[in-house]
C-alpha cells in the first residue's frame, strides 16, 4: 500500500473497523451464544435472553456511533 495517499489510510483502518465489528456482532447474536442465555431465569421479569439480545444491539448500535462519528471528524 506505498501508493496510498497519507490520507486514505485512516479511512481504510475504519473501514476494517466497522467490517470487524460487523463480524463481531454476528458472532455474538449466533446459535452457540444465544443457546447459553437461553434459560428460564428472569431478570426483573424479563427473561435473560431477551436482555442479552438488547444489551447486543444497544452496544452494536453505541460502537457503530462512535465509529462513524469519529470518521467525520
Amino acid at each position: 500500500m506505498p501508493n496510498l495517499q497519507p490520507s486514505e489510510r485512516p479511512e481504510q483502518r475504519r473501514g476494517q473497523r466497522l467490517l470487524f465489528l460487523a463480524l463481531l456482532f454476528g458472532v455474538l447474536l449466533n446459535f452457540p451464544l444465544l443457546g447459553a442465555f437461553s434459560l428460564d431465569a428472569r431478570v426483573a421479569g424479563i427473561p435473560v435472553l431477551y436482555l442479552y439480545v438488547l444489551a447486543v444491539w444497544v452496544a452494536l448500535v453505541a460502537l457503530t456511533g462512535w465509529l462513524v462519528s469519529s470518521i467525520k471528524n
